[in-house]
This record gives C-alpha cells, sequence and structure tokens, in this order.
C-alpha cells in the first residue's frame, strides 16, 4: 500500500502499537501526541489518510477535523473511547468519514483503513446524477440545486450519490453501510440512521415531513421518484 498516514493520539503507548501495527502494514506512519501539532503538520505536507484521536491536549479532534476540512478531502477515522451517539452525530457532521471505538483490533483499524482509501481513490469516471431537483456531479463532489451548492460532508455526499444510484428502491441500512462505508460496521446503524436525518436537514423543506428520503419502517430508506 505505502500510503502516508498521520495519526494524532496522545496516549504514548497507543500510538506506539498503532504506528508499529499499520507500518508492518504497509503504510508509512507519521505520529503526533497534540490536537494544534497534528494540524501543523497536517499543513505541512501531504497524508493520503488521518487516524484522528476525539480526546486531545490543546486542541480536541473535534477541532482537529473540522480544521482540515476547511481545505481538504483526505479520508478521516476518528478514535474515540466514547461510544454516545452525540459524539458520533458531531464527528460525522464535521466531516469525519468513519469512527473507531476503542479498544479496537488492529485488523479491524486495517480493514476500515482500507475501505476509506478504496472509496477516496474512486471518484474518476463517475456520472451525474440526480436526487429529484438535485443535481449530484460525482467527479466534482457537488450537489446543486436551482445553480446553488448544497453544502455536505463527505459522507452525507456518498449516501446522496448510493440513493441516487438506486431512486425508487428500498435500500437496508446494512447496504447502505457497505456501500457507503465500505466495511460492515458489526450492525451499528447509527452511523446510517445520523447521516440520513443531516441529509434530509439539508435537502427537505421539512425535514420532520420528508418527501425526497423516505424511511421504510424496519427496512430502510428509499429516495422517491419524482
Amino acid at each position: 500500500m505505502n500510503e502516508r498516514l498521520l495519526l494524532v493520539e496522545d496516549d504514548a503507548s497507543i500510538r506506539e502499537v498503532i504506528e508499529i501495527g499499520l507500518e508492518r502494514s504497509g503504510f508509512r506512519v507519521t505520529t503526533v501526541g497534540d490536537g494544534a501539532d497534528g494540524l501543523a503538520e497536517f499543513r505541512r505536507r501531504p497524508y493520503d489518510v488521518v487516524l484522528l484521536d476525539l480526546m486531545l491536549p490543546s486542541m480536541d479532534g473535534f477541532d482537529v477535523c473540522r480544521l482540515i476540512r476547511e481545505s481538504s478531502r483526505v479520508p478521516i477515522i476518528m478514535l474515540t473511547a466514547r461510544t454516545d451517539t452525540v459524539d458520533i452525530v458531531v464527528g460525522l457532521e464535521l466531516g469525519a468519514d468513519d469512527y473507531l471505538t476503542k479498544p479496537f483490533e488492529l485488523p479491524e483499524l486495517v480493514a476500515r483503513l482500507r475501505a476509506v482509501l478504496r472509496r477516496a481513490s474512486a471518484a474518476e469516471g463517475l456520472a451525474l446524477l440526480h436526487a429529484g431537483d438535485v443535481d449530484v456531479d460525482e467527479a466534482g463532489f457537488r450537489a446543486v440545486r436551482d445553480g446553488q451548492e448544497i453544502p455536505l460532508t463527505t459522507t452525507e455526499f456518498r449516501l446522496l450519490c448510493e440513493l441516487a444510484r438506486h431512486p425508487g428502491q428500498v435500500m437496508t441500512r446494512e447496504r447502505l453501510l457497505d456501500l457507503v462505508w465500505g466495511y460492515e460496521h458489526l450492525g451499528d446503524s447509527r452511523l446510517v440512521d445520523v447521516a440520513v436525518q443531516r441529509l434530509r436537514a439539508k435537502l427537505e423543506a421539512d425535514p420532520t415531513l420528508p418527501r425526497m428520503l423516505t424511511t421504510v419502517r424496519g427496512v430502510g430508506y428509499r429516495l422517491e421518484r419524482t
């Protein structure tokens, strides 16, 4: 693989274990133990993927993620000891591509990394899609309505693309986990539900009464044909 990976983690023992394991898996790893230093290092040189701890000194992972997203769509996986849905929501809304709860096994981390990197390299030759009155340009990473670009996070945009590829079809949470996140998240449907809620907030006139992106109770979600 040989991708350049930035690991921002303040626990020295965890940092060392991850660094050794990922280098053995073919990554070129740079480690930083502080949030502000991690952001500075990211701005100093190009990286293919970022592993970002949530609780960091000087600047937390949320702020680092937000500032990275102002200038880059590099894949970001957040590492957290928290399991609260609120933290997951905030991380995804700020543009994180995935999250991993501590403690975790190295093979799972490697699988997640390979999944986000596959998705990041799949942008060439993509089609123009439509979701109701929204034009979805995959290659340009833009969703436009009436000439105005809709600000979407990376995850929200990928979710919209997958739904737009299957208009009128019910997409199960499990299927969306596979298509959008590229990895079986051990049945954790919160990723899908949170992303759908955020997408509705940006696309629907009334997110509480969705007409474009509807719920099929007990099954999943459907992008309605127009």
